[in-house]
C-alpha cells in the first residue's frame, strides 16, 4: 500500500464487532513511522453501538475519501488508496520532483 501521499487518517469502528476487522487491518498496514508523517485519529465506538465502521483519508493534493470499511473490505480499501496514490505519484514524476 502506498502511504507517502496520505496526510491524515481517521478511523471509526467498534472493536468488539467482527465487521471492524477492515478498519483494524488498515491501521495495522500503516508504516511504523506513520505518526511522524501523518495525523492519525481513531475513534472507538462503545460495545452497544450499531454505527458502521468507516475510514476517512486526506491526501497531499487535498482530496478527501470517506470509505465504508464494512462494505469494501480490506482489499477494496487498499485498492482505492493505491489508485489515488498512483495518480499522485505519476503527477510527481511528470513535474520532475
Amino acid at each position: 500500500m502506498i502511504t507517502r501521499f496520505i496526510t491524515e487518517v481517521s478511523a471509526t469502528f467498534n472493536p468488539f464487532l467482527p465487521r471492524a476487522k477492515t478498519a483494524r487491518l488498515f491501521l495495522s498496514f500503516l508504516p511504523p513511522n506513520a505518526r511522524q508523517t501523518m495525523k492519525i485519529d481513531t475513534k472507538l465506538l462503545p460495545k452497544t453501538s450499531r454505527e458502521s465502521s468507516f475510514i476517512q483519508l486526506k491526501f497531499k493534493d487535498g482530496k478527501q475519501m470517506k470509505l465504508d470499511a464494512e462494505k469494501l473490505g480490506i482489499k477494496g480499501v487498499v485498492e482505492e488508496v493505491d489508485r489515488h496514490s498512483r495518480i499522485l505519484s505519476r503527477q510527481e514524476e511528470l513535474n520532475g520532483n
